[in-house]
């Protein structure tokens, strides 16, 4: 009991201070939720301005292919939750698996491609377009969330909860996720001045969310809490504590690249 109840109060204290990193990040430079976004970006994507999209001349946080992926992981998840499948725990039939695994081989060969261009000496297959990079992205975003969600599905949910069912399981709930996919693609080339601030603030949630997905399940196996919650309030404090190191993680990297950046006098 005693030992139960030391833990119980470090626990409390991580959550706390987990709550006061998450606040710090909120309140430090830079203040403006546009800023913020770009913050995040600025950690995980290089951002160069002939690969991203512009919405009325101000480029959004992510280049079109980032743009792509967080928004397609989103769209996924709100696909997953649309179904009722938050408990699901198994991966897709064969042939939709199959189809998002090509998926992940069709962007990563598009962005092979596309790092070409900056290397003279070998020839391009076909010239790099931003529209490419997004749809590719998106589809990417899309396989991922349908195959990595059923792992956190499995380390979060007690067993008593989670379902014997795949995420999608027939091709017309297939054609729904693609088509949520469409959407996020249309509406960035669409570039309409009112959608900045909302794409913006989308692509880069999609970012927070993977991360705190894997370090909710990092948080777990640590505290050795896997597969035990029944609610969502169950995860709450280890999401808590998943985001802090998600702001952590980002602030790091920011720190990085910068130092990296001025050493190394690099373009972006």
């Amino acid at each position: 009991m005693a030992a139960a109840s030391v833990f119980g109060r470090r626990y409390g204290l991580l959550a706390a201070l987990s709550l006061l990193v998450i606040v710090g990040f909120a309140l430090s430079p830079p203040v403006t939720v546009f800023s913020k976004t770009h913050a995040i970006g600025y950690a995980i994507c290089h951002q160069i301005p002939g690969r991203t999209f512009h919405i009325d001349g101000v480029p959004l946080p992510l280049c079109a292919r980032c743009t792509g992926i967080y928004l397609g992981f989103l769209a996924g998840l709100l696909g997953m939750l649309a179904l009722h499948r938050q408990y699901a725990i198994d991966l897709p039939p064969t042939w939709i698996l199959a189809t998002l695994v090509m998926f992940i081989g069709v962007m990563a060969f598009d962005g092979i491609n596309s790092f070409l261009e900056f290397v003279p000496s070998i020839p391009q297959l076909y010239a790099s377009q931003n529209w490419l990079r997004l749809v590719t992205g998106t589809l990417h975003g899309l396989a991922i969330s349908v195959i990595f969600y059923p792992v956190v599905s499995i380390s979060v949910w007690h067993p008593d909860l989670t379902q014997p069912a795949a995420i999608i399981e027939t091709g017309r709930e297939f054609a729904a996720f693609l088509a949520a996919g469409g959407v996020a693609v249309l509406a960035v080339l669409w570039q309409n001045p009112l959608l900045l601030y909302p794409l913006a603030i989308l692509s880069t949630l999609g970012v927070l969310i993977i991360l705190t997905m894997i370090n909710t399940i990092i948080v777990l196996v640590i505290t050795r809490r896997e597969a035990l919650a029944r609610t969502w309030q169950d995860v709450l404090v280890p999401v808590t504590m998943a985001l802090a190191i998600s702001f952590l993680l980002i602030g790091g990297m920011d720190w990085l690249r910068a130092a990296i950046t001025r050493a190394a006098n690099l373009p972006f």
